[in-house]
């Protein structure tokens, strides 16, 4: 039997608030004492326990992340709901800046649409969203935003999700190390004021939208104003929604289907 309390002292020295917990997860892992030994060492060492399991559990699904990958954050769970509220079955879905694939299964685990496609630049990143998505049918490719996507479907998305990185530059060297030391830069790094990778996302977007289709992100409460000002003057008619248990703020931002000029909706939304 693996000696449970030494693994829960050396993981509480090396600052794992949640220890026991954790303890619990590497033990169940299974495997031989070596794999558990491999397990707690890497984790000591700092790299995140989804790395270290090979596994995240987010918006009641788990999904394969493998080291180098992003992980999904629980806050983006409101990103998940927000896109659920905004289409329904027989949607063509797209992910972008996908990760692991984690909002697009999440998507696509409650509305079943009839296409979903998802791209990351990062080749790493897409290997698990392949993995991720092949239960629903997704299709995934690699490359930079749109330029990764078949043609054929430009002007007939009815949602467009996209997790971009919206961390100021300044800010990336003040993340928890797990973040900094162990998840690409480019899942985190949104430039200067962080809205770097929106600005690109959200001028484009109104060229693949179908009419009244919407694009959504997840950014930084301090950025929601001036996000939702992008995504006005991108075509896109914005809006904005809190979670405060999450800790989480998700901007909209919807293709006029009557040719009207879009405006910013004045109203902020605080979700249940």
């Amino acid at each position: 039997m693996p000696d449970v309390a030494a693994i829960v002292g050396r993981l509480r020295a090396a600052g794992c608030v949640f220890a026991e917990e954790e303890a619990a997860l590497l033990v169940a892992a299974g495997g031989g004492a070596a794999d558990l030994a491999d397990r707690v060492a890497r984790r000591v060492a700092g790299l995140p326990l989804e790395h270290v399991l090979g596994r995240v559990d987010f918006a009641g699904l788990r999904l394969a992340v493998e080291p180098g990958v992003f992980v999904p954050r629980r806050r983006t769970e409101l990103l998940v709901r927000r896109a659920v509220e905004l289409t329904g079955p027989d949607a063509t879905v797209i992910d972008l800046c996908c990760g692991c694939g984690a909002v697009a299964a999440a998507v696509a685990h409650r509305i079943r649409p009839a296409r979903l496609v998802a791209a990351d630049v990062d080749p790493a990143a897409v290997g698990c969203a392949r993995r991720n998505l092949a239960p629903y049918g997704g299709r995934v490719y690699v490359g930079d935003l749109f330029d990764a996507l078949p043609d054929g479907l430009a002007g007939g998305v009815d949602l467009l999700v996209a997790n971009v990185p919206y961390v100021p530059t300044d800010a990336v060297a003040l993340l928890p190390p797990e973040a900094r030391l162990h998840e690409p830069r480019a899942a985190l790094d949104g430039g200067p004021d962080g809205l770097d990778v929106l600005r690109r996302v959200a001028g484009r977007a109104a060229g693949w939208l179908a009419p009244g289709g919407h694009l959504v992100v997840e950014t930084g409460a301090a950025q929601a104003v001036a996000a939702a000002r992008i995504m006005a003057d991108s075509g896109l008619a914005a809006a904005v929604v809190h979670d405060e248990d999450l800790g989480a703020t998700v901007l909209s931002g919807r293709r006029p289907a009557d040719g009207l000029t879009p405006v910013i909706d004045p109203r902020t939304e605080h979700a249940e």
